[in-house]
């Protein structure tokens, strides 16, 4: 059935925080041996990819504002799992992953495996390649509005 877009009960972003809301549930409890929220998995992954990234770099890669970011990695940082470095400029701030973040990653791995495997078993593999795409389409626009 057809959705009305200027129904307020159809609102893109309150479906969109329902369900990362749900998942976030999932994944959190998934990641809980190892001590770790899905929004710190997050951001040790895009770390170990990036490599070494100044602050403003990684929350634009993240979509997140720059209070956000520092909020969310102050507890990574006092873990070990990540290290601030500050340029002699001492406005960049340089962000890594340290090798105790790294193996706290390897060990998340398997256990947020385990979660998105049996999630998208359940929303169908076609479904949930479709669901990304559509979600990385509308971030690409969202951005330029």
């Amino acid at each position: 059935m057809l959705k009305d877009p200027s129904d307020c009960t159809m609102c893109t972003l309150d479906h969109l925080r329902k369900a990362t809301r749900a998942v976030a549930l999932i994944t959190d409890a998934a990641l809980a041996p190892v001590q770790l929220k899905s929004t710190q998995f997050s951001l040790l992954v895009t770390l170990d990819k990036c490599g070494d990234i100044a602050l403003g770099q990684l929350a634009k890669v993240l979509v997140m504002e720059r209070t956000t970011l520092t909020r969310n990695i102050k507890p990574l940082i006092a873990k070990g799992l990540v290290i601030r470095k500050i340029e002699q400029d001492k406005r960049l701030r340089i962000l890594s992953i340290t090798e105790q973040g790294k193996l706290a990653l390897q060990m998340a791995q398997p256990l947020w495996r385990e979660a998105q495997l049996n999630l998208v078993g359940k929303f169908g593999t076609g479904r949930w390649s479709d669901l990304l795409d559509d979600l990385n389409f509308l971030t690409k626009e969202a951005q330029k509005l």
